[in-house]
């Protein structure tokens, strides 16, 4: 059973840095083009951009950073791209899990990795298992991930746990799901950053983002850095979380 509680139970406590931040990673693609060069640079690119957030929120003190890097509908793109990103994920898995686990930075992937070739899903369980002891941070990707599709297999998980709750659905509340969710490990984002322009969630943590900061930047995500990262927690930082309570309840509650 997950120890996190849904924000819509519980309010979680606010400060200046978010406890966890949830990042669409986008614009690769347009970086690329507007500079003349092929699709594949900018994702190239954002490789690099990862290695220096995951850097930078670890010294931020950030707790959980979860990068939404695949998505359930991104296997509608050329299957030449598709593929390339394939072969970036298992680079990348090969060559950054050292300075990971040397960080102390737990990795853990999240989607239905079954439509994966074998040889991804091997680096990943070795990638899990190499960082399992590591707690400075946790880093989650989402591959081949959607919010319906992660709600759906919660629920159905839920009453395979639990088949009674079929006879009485009264009993299949918010705590029923939320334990069988693919981040049930973790507390639900603070922050949501979506780089690129485009103001929308796209599937994205559907469940887990009912009360998380929005925050959009026209910045592509190829040149999203620490001063980018420091923008983003600013306006954060300047912003009263309030979970359905006035302001007045609120500022006693920063105070103390």
């Amino acid at each position: 059973m997950s120890t996190f509680t849904s924000s819509t139970l519980a309010v979680p406590g606010c400060g200046t840095v978010p406890r966890h931040v949830a990042i669409i990673m986008d614009g690769n693609g347009r970086w690329a083009t507007s500079r003349h060069l092929p699709r594949v640079a900018g994702h190239a690119r954002g490789v690099e951009a990862v290695r220096a957030t995951v850097e930078a929120c670890a010294r931020r003190g950030i707790e959980f950073l979860t990068l939404f890097a695949f998505s359930s509908e991104n296997w509608r793109r050329p299957a030449d791209e598709v593929s390339l990103l394939m072969r970036l994920f298992i680079s990348a898995l090969e060559r950054e899990v050292t300075q990971l686990q040397k960080n102390g930075i737990r990795l853990r992937v999240i989607g239905e990795l079954s439509a994966f070739e074998p040889r991804l899903r091997e680096l990943v369980e070795q990638a899990e298992a190499r960082t399992a002891a590591s707690s400075r941070m946790t880093l989650t990707i989402a591959a081949n991930y959607g919010g319906r599709w992660d709600i759906l297999q919660a629920a159905q998980a839920a009453l395979r746990a639990q088949p009674e709750l079929a006879r009485h659905p009264e009993r299949f509340d918010e705590d029923a799901l939320g334990r069988h969710l693919a981040m049930a490990y973790a507390p639900e984002p603070d922050l949501f950053i979506r780089t690129g322009g485009e103001q929308r969630v796209s599937n994205f943590l559907l469940w887990q983002l009912a009360y998380t900061e929005l925050y959009f930047t026209d910045t592509y995500w190829p040149d999203f850095d620490a001063a980018a990262l420091d923008r983003a927690i600013e306006s954060f930082a300047a912003r009263e979380r309030r979970f359905g309570r006035t302001s007045a309840q609120v500022t006693p509650a920063a105070a103390g």
